[in-house]
């Protein structure tokens, strides 16, 4: 499975990443590649948690697909 990153930009100009398989993981950039970066890191310590906590996380080979 891959974390689809869910990307848009706000009328006000800012960009809005979310991973909708990671409750939670949504976040602002400044730019389209920031607001991608910011919801990568954010979805890994999302994973991280989880890992360190016995819960479930997603399996994959390739993480984040993100479009174009």
């Amino acid at each position: 499975m891959n974390l689809r990153i869910e990307i848009a930009r706000e009328e006000d100009g800012r960009w809005i990443a979310e991973v909708s398989d990671l409750p939670g993981v949504m976040i602002y950039g400044s730019t389209r590649g920031d607001a991608v970066a910011k919801a990568k890191a954010l979805a890994l310590r999302v994973i991280a948690d989880r890992l360190e906590h016995g819960e479930e996380v997603p399996e994959s080979a390739e993480m984040f697909a993100v479009p174009a």
